[in-house]
């Protein structure tokens, strides 16, 4: 209402005429809400992802979808995916342990030369994090359907998924979730990665076979892993993940949405929809993203 004084807002669920509504803005909404709209044209997702949208069999197809992908928002990403990187490389997680038992330890760091960061997904964010981990001096490569061109970074296609991870240590996850990448961060997959393994995923809960990461650490395929997002949120007091100190969890904070920053996208595309031009970051339903 600040950025147009002219916008007619209703929150759910107090709509007052259901036959208005043309544009909708919702994030892990209930589900089977959107049939009541009949001339609803398009959604637009208040995050990066789209899975709780496409997820929606009340969702017709003729209705658009869109997707927020702020500046802000791929800027925490990349600080934090290259923070999580550089403590790996120090070993701070070590060293958080040692420090807990009073234990004065120096220990022999890994080397950026002797590890290579591996993105899995290089959308508008994976670019850009990819971009930040070479900046800060890392061996980078990146994994994503079609070929990418990125300076400095070594890329590869999905029929070549076994090479990206034999060249990898540092596995970065920011897939989309679709029924493909469902489950991708398993037991498999970590047997392939280059040692010393590590594991970052910050994309969706998903992407990881939980069971299969405690087994990957416990019989050393995996030194450690870093994680930000979880099947179950917030993650259970009851969770073996909270008990292993070789599991880094933050919750779901690596990239915060500012809502000053996303109401002006969203009314943007609110604009465009009046105006029958090309929606911002329109997501292809067949793709997932």
């Amino acid at each position: 209402m600040e950025l147009d004084g002219n916008l007619d807002v209703e929150i759910w669920p107090d709509i007052k005429s259901r036959d208005r509504v043309s544009f909708a803005v919702a994030w892990k909404q209930p589900k089977n809400q959107f049939s009541q709209y009949p001339n609803l044209k398009v959604i637009s997702s208040l995050g990066a992802g789209a899975d709780h949208l496409l997820k929606d069999s009340s969702i017709s197809q003729d209705i658009a979808l869109t997707r927020v992908v702020a500046p802000t928002l791929t800027d925490q990403m990349s600080d934090f995916v290259t923070l999580s990187a550089l403590a790996m490389m120090r070993r701070f997680h070590d060293y958080n342990k040692q420090q807990v038992w009073s234990d004065w330890k120096p220990r022999i760091n890994y080397k950026k030369e002797d590890l290579t960061v591996g993105v899995m997904g290089l959308g508008n964010i994976g670019k850009k994090v990819a971009a930040r981990l070479t900046d800060n001096g890392f061996n980078v490569s990146g994994w994503s359907i079609s070929k990418k061109n990125i300076p400095n970074v070594v890329t590869y296609t999905k029929a070549q998924l076994d090479s990206f991870l034999a060249s990898t240590n540092i596995l970065v996850c920011l897939l989309p979730l679709t029924k493909e990448t469902k489950d991708i961060l398993s037991l498999s997959l970590f047997k392939k990665l280059n040692k010393p393994g590590f594991l970052i995923n910050v994309a969706r809960g998903a992407h990881l076979v939980e069971e299969d990461l405690i087994y990957a650490l416990d019989m050393g395929l995996l030194n450690q892993a870093a994680l930000d997002v979880f099947q179950n949120e917030p993650l259970p007091e009851s969770h073996p993940f909270w008990g292993r100190d070789s599991i880094t969890i933050t919750p779901h904070i690596a990239s915060v949405t500012e809502p000053e920053e996303i109401a002006e996208l969203i009314l943007e595309n609110y604009k465009r929809m009046l105006s029958g031009i090309e929606l911002l970051n329109r997501v292809d339903r067949y793709k997932g993203y």
